[in-house]
């Protein structure tokens, strides 16, 4: 019998890969026994990517959803694992060196055992520094390798940064292949390579399913050396999302490796489980096209959990182009001529930027050129005309060194725009920023939290830390939510249904008499016009909803009827309205 294959479940980005939102703490730590229960998974991967922020963006506490996700993986021995974006950390654009080193003592007091850190140019600088931090806060530092197809991408290249990661003090290597754009056999000879030099070093593979090659490649990583393989279960595996942990296993135990059994009884329980999940609300943010595995982006290179939001860029694009063409006596474009052109672009931009990994967020970036290079062609204006600073900070290597050379139309368009090319060392650009962050806690009389991990989120997601803490975040939200289910109840029923539908167990809050709306008192005891509740506010029976100024002066309390939760309003602030109007619709809670 061959080698022993262990499984890590990506539970975390299974959800970002298909949509937008994670799961609540309350649905975590319901589904984790049952992970443990399947049997097969040494490793579960928990946190990190995109999954704090947008629990801030849900209103919820990232930091109780990562302890109650993690305890019990700990109690049982199954390691856990976040994804961490090297000098970006957990979002967009670089963070603070003290902000980072804070990130690893935090995420390993929560629970969180290993930190695959990576970088988008694979500019170690932005690596090592974290290997050192996370060794420092109790973590196992697992450094990745973006992979991607392109000249410079050679075997030597990926050998090269390994061999420095190595050095540095990494205990184990990803190969990310986050596009699943990784030809195989290349992936096997790279896997061979990594082991033979340094066979104590634990090889991890990640490859998503989008355009077809990833069980091919988890195969020749397996028959090479690869320890462990990243996996997903239904309804979320396949798609552009990862291959389901069966049909792996299935294949490497008919190769010959040693490998767990499934608890069947219990991975349809965790099957039927996040269907739940799905059912209840996230599902409302998920695109079914991530479910949809293309060949297609092979030739871009693309990662398939970008197709959603590139579609939807797409859709605007398509009329504002089709606009121009028009005028110009030119035939329009369909979706898929649009989106074959932005392929073709994205080919034809690619290795004019140096070849960057197509990984966020220089994906987005190189996506975003390419998107902008088809309205200014189509004007007459030709390419590079509209890019931002964000692009332009890629290209000019201000976010890291980009692996190829930049081509010499956007050196000298960079000369003509007074912008200057840096090899420097990205994070040292920054400036600690905790002081700050304690300060505005301090004068805000917010508590650090639990190993600060409080004080952490506002300095990593500062924004969405101050949203959260206002309540605000959960406003949005909640009237997000209520948007998306109207928006998918309305493709399916006329307007008169729809309304029939969402109004059924709701009860009408009518005006009582003719005047203008108030929402609330402020100050003292004056009635003034506020932004009107958010949708989903929870009301008791009783309870104020609003107030109407009479024609005579006077105001008119109108109650919230039997309670429960708001889910239409039909006035604004400070509207007039008649008597026999209705304001809005309140749904009853449950008996």
């Amino acid at each position: 019998m061959k080698k022993k294959i262990q499984f890590s479940l990506v539970y975390r980005d299974m959800w970002q890969s298909s949509g937008k939102f994670q799961p609540r703490k309350d649905q975590l730590a319901k589904i984790a026994p049952v992970i443990i229960e399947m049997g097969c998974f040494s490793r579960v991967e928990t946190n990190g990517g995109a999954f704090e922020q947008v629990n801030l963006l849900a209103g919820e506490n990232p930091n109780d959803a990562v302890r109650a996700f993690c305890k019990p993986f700990n109690e049982v021995g199954i390691k856990t694992h976040m994804l961490d974006r090297g000098l970006n950390a957990l979002r967009m654009y670089p963070v603070p060196d003290d902000v980072r080193a804070l990130m690893y003592k935090v995420k390993a007091k929560q629970g969180t055992n290993i930190t695959r850190i990576f970088d988008g140019l694979n500019d170690v600088r932005n690596i090592i520094p974290s290997i050192k931090w996370a060794k420092e806060g109790g973590m196992t530092p697992q450094c990745a390798l973006c992979i991607t197809n392109s000249p410079v991408h050679t075997l030597e290249y990926y050998m090269n940064i390994a061999d420095q990661l190595i050095a540095a003090g990494a205990e184990e290597i990803c190969l990310k292949d986050m596009a699943g754009i990784g030809q195989p056999a290349f992936l096997g000879k790279l896997t061979k390579m990594i082991k033979d030099k340094y066979p104590e070093i634990i090889i991890q593979y990640h490859g998503h399913s989008g355009p077809g090659l990833s069980m091919a490649s988890i195969l020749e990583v397996c028959n090479n050396g690869a320890d462990i393989i990243d996996t997903a279960i239904e309804p979320l595996s396949w798609g552009k999302v990862h291959p389901d942990v069966i049909s792996v296993i299935s294949m490497l135990k008919n190769e010959g490796f040693e490998v767990p059994e499934i608890n069947m009884s219990a991975y349809m329980k965790a099957r039927a489980m996040t269907q739940e999940f799905i059912d209840e609300w996230l599902g409302y943010f998920i695109n079914p096209g991530n479910k949809i595995m293309s060949s297609l982006l092979l030739g871009c290179g693309l990662p398939g959990g970008m197709m959603g939001s590139m579609m939807a860029d797409l859709g605007g694009m398509r009329q504002t182009i089709n606009n121009i063409r028009k005028k110009k006596g030119e035939e329009e474009l369909s979706m898929d001529d649009l989106l074959i052109k932005l392929f073709d672009e994205v080919e034809y931009v690619w290795p004019r930027v140096g070849y960057p990994p197509l990984v966020t967020p220089f994906s987005q970036y190189v996506k975003n050129i390419s998107l902008m290079n088809l309205l200014t062609m189509e004007q007459g204006k030709g390419r590079f005309v509209m890019m931002d600073d964000s692009m332009w900070g890629m290209i000019l290597g201000k976010s890291g060194k980009i692996p190829g050379k930049i081509d010499p139309e956007l050196v000298e368009l960079a000369k003509k725009q007074g912008r200057e090319f840096t090899d420097v060392d990205a994070h040292t650009l920054l400036t600690n920023a905790l002081d700050d962050f304690k300060k505005e806690m301090d004068e805000n009389g917010w508590e650090y939290g639990q190993d600060d991990e409080e004080l952490f989120e506002l300095a990593m997601h500062p924004e969405q830390y101050r949203n959260f803490k206002s309540g605000q975040a959960k406003k949005n939200f909640l009237a997000d939510l209520q948007k998306a289910k109207d928006a998918k109840l309305g493709s399916t029923l006329t307007p008169a249904q729809l309304a029939e539908f969402k109004h059924a167990k709701a009860d009408a809050i009518v005006a009582p008499v003719a005047g203008q709306i108030f929402w609330e008192f402020q100050g003292e005891g004056e009635c003034q016009p506020a932004v009107e509740p958010f949708i989903g506010k929870e009301y008791k029976e009783g309870d104020a909803f609003c107030y109407i100024l009479a024609p005579w002066g006077e105001f008119e309390t109108v109650p919230a009827a039997l309670g429960g939760k708001l889910v239409e309003i039909n006035a604004k602030q400070g509207s007039k309205i008649r008597k026999g109007d209705v304001i809005a619709y309140i749904e009853r809670n449950a008996e």
